[in-house]
């Protein structure tokens, strides 16, 4: 059977990363970009891997291009951006594809564990996928709720 854990992501740094390294932690997994309305959700996703992060939590960033084009950046671009306009702390990976032909593995499989209101496609930057501990896919959030309306949800987790 396949879990979470079965799949790895190129980081920024352009290393391979096994999503195994996260093994046994709560995740946040989350399609972002830089030129949406919606980035300022950064920084809340950074507010909570401060505030969880030492009680095994990570949020796990995933640049996407697909939508509207607001992820156009180089993932050096990606990473100064993150760094320098939210402090982002959290693992955040190279640019990919959450929907069709070429979607990421791990989206592929995100998608068939939790389908969304209207179907199993992701709509929009800032989708996020709530992870447990045993890394099974447990909640699916549309791009407008908030980070910190994520709070009970991943204490309940924790």
């Amino acid at each position: 059977m396949t879990s979470i854990y079965d799949f790895s992501a190129t980081s920024l740094a352009g290393e391979d990363t096994p999503l195994r390294r996260f093994e046994g932690n709560v995740l946040l997994i989350v399609n972002t970009a830089s030129a949406c309305g919606f980035t300022p959700q950064y920084k809340g996703l950074e507010a909570l891997q401060q505030k969880y992060g030492a009680r095994g939590f990570s949020v796990l960033g995933f640049p996407c291009n697909q939508f509207g084009r607001q992820e156009p950046g180089s993932a050096a671009q990606i990473g100064e951006f993150c760094s320098s306009n939210y402090a982002v702390t959290f693992p955040m990976f190279d640019k990919i594809e959450v929907n069709g032909d070429n979607a990421h593995p791990l989206y592929q499989y995100l998608r068939r564990e939790k389908s969304g209101l209207l179907g199993s496609a992701i709509k929009w930057n800032f989708t996020k996928f709530l992870i447990d501990r045993s890394g099974k896919v447990v909640g699916r959030y549309a791009p407008i709720a908030t980070p910190e309306s994520l709070t009970k949800d991943i204490e309940a987790l924790l």
